[in-house]
This record gives C-alpha cells, structure tokens and sequence, in this order.
C-alpha cells in the first residue's frame, strides 16, 4: 500500500492553485512596504521561494521591517506572536 504524503504543499490544492488568465509575478515582486503598515497574506503559488505555511493564506500581518528583499512580518497565532520572513510576493495590499 502506498504511504500518505506528508509534504509541505500537501493538502493546498485549492489555496495554491492559480486562476488562468491572471496577472504576471513581475510587478508583485517588485512591491515595496513601509513599517507598520497592514498587508494581506497572498501566496503567490509561482514562487516557492519565502513563501509562508498555506495556514496563514488570506491573514492580516504587519510588517516590522524589510529584510533584503524581502520583509519581516507580525502576526497574532491564538494568542501568541509570530515573525516571518516573507517574499513580497506573497503580500498583498491590505485593503
């Protein structure tokens, strides 16, 4: 019998999948965020690189501070408070 995968995408088909005909990843990669500013958790499934566990997909964050290319982000995760390092890919305006 075949084992039960268990990867890090496993179980995101429908989260991680992207709709045809949508816009390119030129244009989020190059967004740009200051500190304390709100943003959206938008993972973008085209890159895999800074991309955040698919449990915090459509979360609020905060953003604390730039980290390179890419930004540290804050959120509250019942009831503590959790850092990530994320691709501005996967950030979104928060609206």
């Amino acid at each position: 019998m075949a084992q039960k995968s268990s990867g890090s995408r496993h179980g995101t088909r429908r989260k991680l999948k992207k709709d045809s005909g949508t816009e390119g990843v030129i244009a989020s990669r190059l967004q740009e965020f200051d500190e304390g500013e709100k943003a959206c958790i938008d993972t973008e499934p085209a890159v895999q690189e800074g991309m955040p566990h698919p449990r915090f997909h459509g979360r609020t964050v905060e953003v604390v501070e730039d980290n390179g290319s890419s930004y540290v982000v804050e959120l509250k995760d019942g009831g503590k408070r959790k850092q990530f390092t994320i691709n501005p890919a996967h950030l979104s305006e928060d609206e």
